[in-house]
């Protein structure tokens, strides 16, 4: 019997989600890029405006949350496109694993990379607006769930647009539609807390998208991966 049969679907998850932690180790500049595009578009907003507490207060989460959006998807053309050119992903289609299995894995990978990171350096940002502790907290727990929500949506768009001339392009059309209510949710958390109110139903709405999403974006990205190999 092939070693490759015998592979549990837990084995076979880290498989891909460690390759690709390795293989992006290797393109640290790329990880970068995400990281400096996240910290310099929010750094900018509040040396661009006048130094209102009150107005920078206002304006931080949908600020951060913007161009968390915007960071995340610097990275999606890459997501399958070094597979695909290598021939990697040839052999995913023919693994014994089920194809969105590792696509979900793909999708844990890259939100560790340009997902997690982000969620790291929010709160250090979010006191450049003067955002009180409570709405830090909340701003990266609305993050902690929304982020890997962009990434599963990403994966669906850069599956569709694999290996088409100005993929890239293709894919912030596609997914930005698509991330419009993580992002209107995930800052609204944290617009709740600063006008005193309860972020639970923001919060709670995020939860339930991450759920459905996680469930069904590797399902939608593995059909659209082989309807672009064909």
């Amino acid at each position: 019997m092939n070693p490759q049969d015998k592979m549990s679907l837990s084995d076979s998850l880290m498989l891909v989600i460690r390759r690709d932690w390795l293989l992006a180790m290797r393109r640290r500049a790329d990880v970068l890029t995400t990281l400096v595009f996240f910290v310099m578009v929010v750094s900018l907003f509040p040396l661009s405006m006048e130094p209102d507490p009150n107005v920078l207060r206002k304006i931080a989460p949908g600020v951060v949350w913007v161009a968390a959006l915007l960071a995340s998807m610097l990275s999606l053309g890459r997501l399958f496109s070094a597979d695909h050119a290598d021939g990697t992903l040839e052999q995913m289609m023919l693994a014994p694993q089920p194809l969105a299995l590792l696509v979900f894995g793909k999708i844990v990978a890259h939100w560790m990379l340009s997902g997690l990171p982000l969620v790291l350096l929010a709160p250090v940002l979010g006191l450049q607006f003067g955002v009180p502790t409570e709405g830090l907290w909340v701003l990266v727990a609305g993050l902690l769930l929304g982020t890997p929500m962009l990434s599963a949506i990403g994966a669906i768009g850069a599956a569709l647009t694999l290996g088409l001339r100005g993929g890239g392009v293709l894919v912030s059309l596609l997914v930005l539609p698509l991330c419009i209510p993580v992002l209107i949710f995930g800052a609204g958390a944290v617009d709740a807390v600063l006008a005193a109110k309860s972020a639970a139903p923001n919060l709670a709405l995020l939860g339930a998208a991450l759920v459905v999403s996680l469930a069904a974006a590797p399902w939608v990205a593995a059909q659209a991966l082989r309807i672009s190999m064909e």
